[in-house]
């Protein structure tokens, strides 16, 4: 019996894109007041031509498709919003979606198009670290603002001043969500399970070695797997073997749900501890009872009490008939940056774009409230997360001790 079980003893959703009808504003109670989205005091933009057009590029096939599609609704939800509301003026923003899967190739073809064919002046995505190294230098290249909603890989705005990004790096969320859970749990000693072949999961690894480190735990083995792996057996079986605390697992979904269930049938019940991969509905839904007590690091909880959060989950509810993840308030969140920086700069002009996006500051969002630092890297508040009976809730020793039956 691990150290945390005897402790707490002792004392995807896979939609179509439908088209989406939604008021002129969106509008959110904070107590007696009306909160509406977006910069509504700077003036209205009047030099914009009659369409604006933003590439968005998300992963909509293969293993990747549990956060793209999400992100591509999220969107689309956001761009309506905007649309309908007047916030560009008399101005719209029109979208061109591409796939770009989970391949450098296919991403470097999807920015290629939408910036050689459509001519967008801003781009949103694409899903995957590994796929923001491959496609985002062409958008650098070509004087393109992208924005990454779901890229938390080490040194992705390294690649130039046209790079942002409004998803917390991996850097400014494990290590809160390590220390965290030690403090909770008291763990001792871990084992690592990562992919060594991709850029996030590879990124993960070494943040969660730093703060493992940080926290004085020691690190019993460590274990790799490629992109693609079914069978993790062999691996678990040599992490489990060490008698750790918890098994800290950096991972896509794909591969995450199978790490997830194979690890409980081989009799680990202690903690599993995720990346940012992990922060899927796809997680819950195919590793069912298995990913109770998953803790995983992240950007936005559904339990938010911002009002802009509460209106996005209800606005997105009602659109598509199911709650929004991280990945989805990401996506809507970005997408708003972008319709902001162009309201600010009244210009369609991709410099224009790229400078008024770098000076957002302190801008209310469902995420909280967000600025772009110096590197254009987004700062807010991260959150660590427990799976609880299906539910992503917040880390506590409340949730903690339901996650493992502890009355």
């Amino acid at each position: 019996m691990n150290a945390f079980v005897r402790r707490f003893l002792s004392v995807v959703i896979v939609f179509s894109l439908v088209a989406v009808s939604l008021p002129a504003i969106v509008l959110a109670q904070g107590g007696d007041e009306e909160v509406r989205m977006g910069d509504w005091e700077s003036p209205t933009p009047e030099n914009l031509p009659d369409e604006i057009p933003i590439g968005v590029l998300f992963g909509l096939s293969g293993g990747v498709a549990v956060y793209g599609e999400v992100q591509q609704r999220a969107v689309q939800l956001a761009v309506d919003e905007i649309n309908e509301s007047g916030y560009l003026g008399d101005s719209v923003l029109v979208p061109f979606f591409e796939d770009s899967g989970g391949s450098g190739e296919q991403a470097i073809a999807a920015m290629t198009k939408v910036i050689e064919e459509d001519e967008v002046v801003a781009v949103i995505g694409p899903t995957l670290s590994s796929s923001a190294f491959s496609a985002d230098p062409i958008a650098q290249e070509n004087g393109i603002p992208v924005l990454g909603v779901s890229n938390t890989a080490n040194g992705i705005t390294d690649m130039g001043e046209f790079v942002f990004r409004d998803s917390l790096p991996e850097a400014a969320v494990i290590p809160g969500t390590i220390a965290q859970a030690a403090e909770i749990l008291g763990l001792e000693r871990v084992g690592v399970l990562y992919g060594n072949d991709d850029d996030f999961t590879y990124s993960g690894y070494e943040v969660f070695v730093e703060a493992l480190e940080d926290n004085e735990i020691e690190i019993t083995t460590e274990e790799t797997f490629a992109r693609g792996d079914v069978d993790f057996n062999a691996q678990l079986t040599n992490i489990i073997a060490t008698e750790p605390d918890a098994i800290v697992v950096s991972a896509l979904a794909q591969e995450g749900v199978p790490i997830i269930v194979q690890a409980r049938q081989l009799g680990f019940t202690g903690p599993i501890i995720g990346g940012n991969g992990f922060n899927s509905p796809a997680i819950v839904a195919q590793a069912g009872d298995a990913a109770n007590g998953v803790i995983v690091g992240a950007a936005w909880n559904i339990a938010n009490q911002n009002p802009l959060s509460a209106a996005f989950i209800e606005a997105f509810e009602e659109a598509y008939d199911a709650q929004p993840d991280q990945f989805a308030a990401q996506a809507y969140t970005g997408t708003w940056l972008i319709a902001t920086a162009i309201r600010r700069a009244d210009s369609a002009d991709p410099a224009d774009i790229r400078d008024a996006l770098a000076e957002i500051e302190d801008f209310p969002t469902p995420l909280g409230s967000f600025s772009f630092d110096e590197d254009r890297n987004p700062v807010h508040e991260p959150v660590a997360q427990i799976i609880v009976d299906g539910v992503y809730e917040i880390l506590s020793e409340e949730t903690a001790a339901a996650a493992y039956g502890e009355e």
